[in-house]
């Protein structure tokens, strides 16, 4: 290890990069699962738990290997739109720009058409996360070899800037060009690594921490993507945002348009035992000051996973009669591991401590279910 690269791992373990309380190296772990590599890395036996300081590499190396196997097959094409004065007609003509310039008079048109190029919105999203990527990892080679792919796709015509969220969004894969859907997936994980910290910078941005959406969404994301590769393969099926229906008797004529759903964060079914366990993320405190006590469960939290419970007895699905609920909170330092049975359904309250080591994380997500089956 060169003395940069000690140093730089010293800062990470002195707890400077940090997002609030929690580490950001916590948050990379919290990505990985939230993200569709995570069964990548489960499958290569990659221990990201062991050091998750580690994991930016990884990505990176995967990013790598992903853009190298495309530019080995030439990356996707797609249609951009453009506009050009040209001598001849292509596409459709601006007919205010040709008049207001009086281009016809010099034998030219102004013309807005569609043009077959590799800079593509895919292609740049992909090119930025290489020189993005590029600043975290530890590994110098590993840095240039980024650096480099990233100089290559230039070369080879993806020139224009990042492109913006909603181009990214709309952003759809056909049968040609379905082998890009890995490439963007390793890209998309290694700029969302990319965070700030509370540490001084060059950019002013809004923290995460600040933004209770977008951690909230990570949490519950990441919490649903492990328990989807963990458990998938022995037995479980998971589902992450399913929505329950009422079960209505009867209503009025404008009830529909009042009545809201239940959409559950992640729900587990084991079919061997027929075991459902409703899990409901939630990103503050588990308990608050109550009005005869120190601390006290929020009580809207309870009705709300008790309804979860309750509201789908009799519908004809077995799991539904004896389904177990969990509110699990994230915590730092203070940890919670209680639970109540109340007519018929357990309701267990717990806690995720993201201020632990990563293997603690992963350690403390299986107990919460291990507990659930041990009463």
């Amino acid at each position: 290890m060169t003395p940069d690269e000690a140093e730089r791992l010293s800062v990470i373990h002195e707890g400077i990069n940090r997002i609030g309380q929690i580490p950001v190296r916590n948050l990379w772990l919290l990505m990985l699962y939230a993200s569709d590599l995570y069964r990548d890395f489960e499958k290569g036996k990659f221990r990201v738990e062991e050091n998750p300081d580690d994991i930016p590499d990884l990505v990176a190396e995967m990013l790598c290997r992903r853009v190298e196997h495309r530019i080995q097959r030439n990356l996707s094409f797609g249609y951009q739109s453009r506009e050009a004065v040209l001598g001849r007609v292509r596409g459709r003509i601006n007919l205010l720009n040709t008049e207001q310039h009086r281009l016809l008079e010099r034998g030219k048109v102004a013309c807005r058409f569609d043009e077959l190029t590799v800079d593509t919105a895919r292609n740049r999203y992909v090119r930025t996360a290489l020189e993005e990527i590029s600043k975290i990892v530890i590994d110098k080679p590993l840095a240039h070899r980024c650096r480099s792919l990233a100089a290559s796709m230039i070369r080879m015509g993806v020139l224009g800037e990042r492109p913006n969220r909603s181009e990214v969004s709309i952003d759809h894969f056909g049968r040609h060009d379905i082998a890009d859907r890995p490439m963007v997936a390793a890209a998309r994980l290694a700029l969302n690594l990319a965070l700030p910290t509370e540490s001084s910078g060059k950019h002013h941005l809004s923290l995460p921490d600040r933004e209770i959406t977008w951690i909230r969404k990570l949490y519950e994301k990441g919490v649903a993507g492990f328990y989807d590769v963990v458990l998938s393969d022995h037995g479980w099926h998971v589902f992450a945002g399913k929505t329950f229906g009422w079960q209505v008797e009867s209503k009025s004529q404008g009830i529909d348009k009042i009545l809201p759903s239940m959409r559950t964060d992640i729900i587990l079914d084991q079919l061997s035992t027929g075991r459902r366990i409703v899990i409901d993320t939630k990103f503050n405190s588990i308990v608050t000051r109550g009005w005869y006590r120190e601390e006290s469960i929020r009580s809207g939290y309870i009705y709300q996973i008790f309804a979860y419970l309750r509201s789908q007895e009799g519908n004809g699905d077995p799991f539904s009669e004896t389904a177990s609920g969990i509110l699990l909170h994230p915590a730092v330092g203070d940890m919670v591991n209680e639970s109540v049975v109340i007519q018929n359904h357990e309701i267990r309250f717990a806690t995720i401590d993201l201020g632990a080591t990563a293997k603690e994380i992963r350690a403390q997500l299986l107990q919460v279910l291990e507990t659930c089956f041990n009463n």
